[in-house]
């Protein structure tokens, strides 16, 4: 992992339920990422959720979602 590369975690499958929950979304309105891309942790399927963890300038650490696709 570089240390420009935010940080990319798997979520677990009840943290993706509580997520889709809490915004009253679906698996398919969450933005995607490719299975191979670089900053992906090892053992990602297709369909896990990631959870990115980027840091502003002020030093707040902003969260995205992204599902994982072919």
């Amino acid at each position: 992992m570089h240390i420009l590369q935010s940080k990319h975690i798997r979520i677990k499958k009840d943290e993706f339920d509580n997520l889709l929950n809490n915004l009253n979304i679906s698996t398919i309105q969450l933005p995607k990422i490719k299975i191979n891309d670089t900053a992906l942790p090892e053992g990602c399927n297709v369909g896990d959720v990631i959870k990115i963890e980027r840091e502003d300038s002020s030093g707040k650490i902003e969260v995205y979602y992204r599902v994982i696709v072919v």
